[in-house]
């Protein structure tokens, strides 16, 4: 049986491989076909991420049910800072399915943009707390 901080490392390495892939993609040159790349890199990071948040949360004895309630743990654990932004990405995550809609594409493209940054510092923080 894996550790607690074995359990939590793998998640961690997960979203890290994830994240690269959608800077990877941010990190080019705005076409439409990058957008959508960007979009669907966008959905499995915060998937991903979301459920790092949970992991956490379970590590800490508390228990989670859905992504909402993982974001709500995390910024009551101080792993992020401004929960709104977490939410506002959360609905533009719910929202993929529609990016045939060109102002929904670019509305979560945005929220693509912004996730790189909130992740890593939420990241580094996980990495704080995993070595305490």
């Amino acid at each position: 049986m894996e550790t607690k901080i074995e359990e939590l490392t793998f998640h961690l390495e997960r979203v890290k491989k994830a994240l690269s892939t959608l800077d990877e993609v941010l990190d080019m040159p705005y076409t439409v076909i990058v957008r959508d790349a960007s979009i669907q890199r966008f959905e499995y990071t915060f998937e991903i991420a979301w459920k790092l948040f949970k992991k956490v949360a379970k590590i800490e004895g508390i228990e989670v049910t859905s992504p909402r309630q993982a974001l709500r743990s995390a910024y009551q654990m101080g792993l992020i800072t401004d929960i709104d932004i977490w939410f506002e990405m959360l609905e533009d995550r719910n929202m993929t399915s529609h990016t045939y809609d060109q102002y929904i594409a670019n509305k979560v493209y945005e929220s693509a943009k912004r996730l790189p940054q909130e992740l890593k510092e939420a990241i580094a923080k996980i990495g704080l707390v995993s070595q305490s």
